[in-house]
This record gives structure tokens, sequence and C-alpha cells, in this order.
């Protein structure tokens, strides 16, 4: 493993590279407040093997990239965006493959929709496509209200999560548990639940980021305008739309309405998997992607 920090504007961003240096390059864009850590290693180690040099970064406001007051230097997918180009250039990749899950999700939209010269393939999970108000979406949830359309609402497992990041919590030993508590919930009951593995996985993301908080900035970013979904006809990168089945916050058919917008969009199904990624979702989502990858060629 090889770690790179990239000027992106006015902030630094922590990156990591693993696998052939040779080998097409994957680029993997995590979710809202989560590190390059949230990829486990096992499962990065899946992608190298399958013929990548995977390429891993810390969103600014997280881990070891640089952090700041939201309030006085505030920012948007347009920025997020531009991090994500600035890890290429960072690492001289003209080009590559990219994985988004959940806010990488639809920063992996936009990265196809205003840099398709800089992506090989795009696979897309844990997320909705750019028509999707979530925050309208979860606040009709709350109030018990059904959806205005045919995509499913966020779950009780996702609102339930939400309501346990809200309370207090003190100390390094409560904000670990609370951390476990969170992926608990929202990877769902479609494979089994190691409380063990998340929490060595979660020390990890603690000594990586040197805080036992967790960052809550992305929340406070608006969401791109819907309108923008419209463009995603013209899109003519490969693209995956990966459904979790047991997803909390995007449940099915969430994939395939995406594919549905794009020409020539595939879909994968990994049945059990929810908003996470425990080891038992490894070995089929690798495959997914890396079958992607392959079809699209380098």
């Amino acid at each position: 493993m090889t770690v790179r920090l990239v000027e992106a504007g006015e902030v630094t961003l922590w990156s990591e590279a693993t696998g052939d240096p040779a080998a097409p390059p994957l680029l993997l864009i995590s979710g809202g407040n989560l590190t390059a850590k949230a990829w486990p290693q096992e499962f990065v180690d899946r992608l190298a093997a399958g013929g990548h040099r995977v390429i891993r970064y810390d969103h600014r406001d997280t881990g070891r990239s640089t952090r700041r007051d939201f309030f006085q230097h505030p920012y948007g997918f347009d920025e997020l965006v531009a991090d994500a180009l600035a890890i290429l250039d960072g690492w001289q990749v003209p080009a590559a493959h990219v994985v988004g899950m959940s806010l990488g999700h639809t920063i992996g939209q936009l990265l196809a929709l205003d840099a398709p010269e800089r992506l090989l393939s795009l696979t897309v999970m844990l997320g909705g496509a750019l028509d999707v108000d979530f925050d309208a979406d979860i606040e009709r949830a709350v109030k018990g209200e059904p959806p205005t359309g045919a995509l499913p609402l966020p779950t009780a497992r996702f609102l339930e999560m939400l309501e346990l990041m809200r309370e207090p919590a003190e100390g390094a030993e409560a904000l670990l548990e609370r951390r476990v508590a969170k992926w608990r919930l929202l990877n769902g009951e479609g494979v089994p639940f190691d409380a063990d593995e998340f929490r060595r996985r979660e020390l990890l993301a603690v000594a990586h980021a040197g805080t036992f908080e967790e960052p809550v900035v992305h929340h406070l970013i608006p969401q791109p305008p819907v309108a923008r979904a419209a463009a995603l006809g013209r899109v003519r990168t490969p693209v995956l739309a990966i459904q979790a089945m047991c997803d909390p916050a995007a449940p099915p058919p969430h994939a395939r309405h995406l594919a549905g917008l794009i020409p020539g969009a595939r879909v994968a199904e990994i049945p059990g998997m929810g908003h996470a990624l425990p080891l038992a979702v490894h070995e089929p989502l690798a495959a997914a992607i890396c079958a992607h990858t392959r079809a699209a060629g380098t």
C-alpha cells in the first residue's frame, strides 16, 4: 500500500493505493462522513486480486484529510466531485473505474455527467438516482406518510439509526458501541451481523481519524437539484447499479430505477446485503464489480 496526500484547492486529501501500479485503476468513493477505511481492507484486497490498482481516500472533513468549520468554509457536491477528480490527478490517472456507495453513489452520477472522460466505468450502490429527494423521503417516512411515487421510502431501521445517532454518548466505549449499533441497524436482517467484526473495523477507523467522534458535516450539504437527473439519459459510461436487497436506506427497486434512466446500464442484485459491507457480502459484491470492469475494458 502507498499513501499520498493530494492537494484539492484549499484542502489536502489523504489517499492510499493498493495493488499492482500497472493494473487498471479503480477509485473507491465512500459514503457521507466516512473515511477511506469505510472500504474494508479485505474487500479492497479482493478488488486488487481481481486485477485493479485500488485507490481510496478520505473525504474532506473526515479522517486525515483537512477538517474545517463547515459554516466558515461551506461546500456542496461540486466540491466533492472536484475532490474525486483531484485524487485521480494526484495519482496521475487519466481515467479510472469508479465505485461509489451512498454519498459516493451521488458523486459517481455527477462524475458521469460532468467528467465522463475520466471514467472507464461506473458502479454505484446504496443510494438513489439524482431525481430522488432523500431528504423529503426521510421526512415522509418520519411522518408516516406514503411515498409520492413508485419508489419505497427509507425503512424503520433507517429511521431508528437516525434517532440513535442523535442520542448522547460520552466516553470512548460509549461512542464505540454507538458506532457498532449504527452498523447493526444499517446491516439489516438479510445477513448475520457480527458485532466483533464491526467493532474491530470501527477501532481501525478511530485509529485512522484519531477520534471516536463521528463527523456529521456531510448531512449539511444540500442535495443536487433533482432536475439534473434528466441529463442521465446522455450518459455513455458503462454503468452498473448494484441493488443491496435489504438496504434500509434505498430498498429495491432503487437500482432498477437508476438503470432505467441511463442507456445500457445494468443491475446486479446482492441478496441479503444491507447498507453496510460485512464480510458475508464481499465475495459476490467484488465479483459483480470486477465482471463489470472487465466488460468495460481498460
